[in-house]
């Protein structure tokens, strides 16, 4: 497949009274035309920083991207989003590059009608007349299943139910059938009936207009039902990436598998316990040296002192963890079964990895 958007080394920092917070620290992947990618992790790991970075929304101060490329490839030509001025890049926003946000109600206008806010775009855009894009609005929000949507052009934002409004967002979202569509959290504070219908709404959608979409959720779920590629973030990085197949069947990364530990799954036990993981997320003022997972991690050892790069475990399955290193990739260390985790400590990994490991960067 050929790559829509390039992000490459991608470094986004606030500058904070305690320090500088380094939310996104060398972050690179491709989007590729048409896919679905997810983006999953705890809060506070730099998923949404990542988005509104390639939206170029970043509040300067305190915020700023601090290094990295954007790059977006149009009918062969290459542009670099963190390049452009603002100008330039209003003319990417919503044309050739959508985001739904994570709070409709706060991503709303609320002293503007939602006809309003749908045709703006498109008059922008495309220069459309009133009566045009008045047209086009009611087809979006047709199509996005609000039942009477001529009148409802003239409602307004509280008008609206919650699942309501966050439909009004993907209609206005793919007014002008953008080619990458950014979903932060499409389905917050949605019951699970709705969020299955505005899931589909935005499959079939996307499918429709040949958009590539980027879904950013804790919600391993909606990356199953949604997605074919997974980045799995923590602490601004990029710790595991691969298929879904992969991510959910044969996760490399402790902290992979501490996220699928956590959640319940069908044909379990209910008197099974779940296995959360312990502590807290590190201190990006201040990131200590090494792997950053590693203070959490019941597989630690000496190794993880040093910062590791991510290893290819299989084809388009790669590891931020020296327990992928192929090398040693024969001891199958499970991070969070005890056996495995004491052996780790004891030394057996330590020797093995002293003696033969290499690493293959991604």
């Amino acid at each position: 497949m050929e790559p829509l958007l390039e992000v490459r080394d991608l470094k986004t920092w606030f500058y904070t009274r305690d320090g500088v917070v380094h939310a996104v620290d060398g972050l690179s992947f491709d989007i590729f035309k048409g896919e679905a990618l997810g983006i999953v992790g705890e809060s506070g790991c730099g998923k949404s920083v990542t988005a509104t970075s390639i939206m170029r929304l970043i509040p300067v101060p305190p915020g700023k991207i601090a290094g990295g490329s954007v790059t977006l490839i149009e009918d062969g030509t290459r542009t670099d989003l963190v390049e452009l001025s603002d100008d330039e890049m209003t003319k990417i926003r919503g044309r050739t590059i959508s985001m739904i946000f994570q709070d409709p109600m706060t991503s709303l206008n609320p002293v503007l009608t939602i006809g309003f806010q749908i045709m703006e775009p498109l008059r922008i855009h495309f220069n459309m007349d009133q009566a045009t894009a008045r047209k086009r609005a009611v087809e979006l929000l047709s199509a996005v299943g609000i039942p009477a949507a001529a009148a409802r052009l003239h409602h307004y934002p509280h008008h609206f139910s919650g699942g309501m409004r966050q439909r009004v967002m993907v209609a206005m979202a793919l007014a002008c059938k953008p080619k990458l569509l950014i979903a932060d959290e499409p389905t917050t504070a949605l019951d699970v009936t709705v969020q299955a219908q505005l899931l589909e709404l935005i499959k079939d959608l996307c499918q429709d207009t040949g958009a590539a979409v980027m879904i950013i959720t804790h919600d391993l779920g909606v990356v199953a039902e949604l997605c074919e590629r997974v980045l799995v973030m923590y602490a601004g990085m990029i710790v595991e990436s691969g298929d879904v197949e992969q991510i959910f069947n044969r996760p490399q990364h402790p902290y992979t598998q501490g996220l699928l530990h956590s959640v319940p799954r069908l044909g379990v036990s209910v008197r099974d316990r779940l296995i959360p993981i312990e502590g807290q997320p590190p201190d990006l003022v201040n990131p200590a040296p090494g792997c950053r997972f590693r203070w959490r991690c019941p597989a630690r050892f000496e190794k993880c002192e040093e910062t590791p790069p991510l290893f290819l475990t299989e084809e388009g399955h790669h590891s931020r963890c020296w327990l992928s290193a192929p090398e040693i990739a024969r001891l199958s260390v499970d991070a969070f079964a005890p056996q495995h985790a004491e052996a780790g400590r004891n030394g057996q990994v330590t020797a093995a990895i002293a003696a033969t490991a290499t690493e293959e960067p991604a």
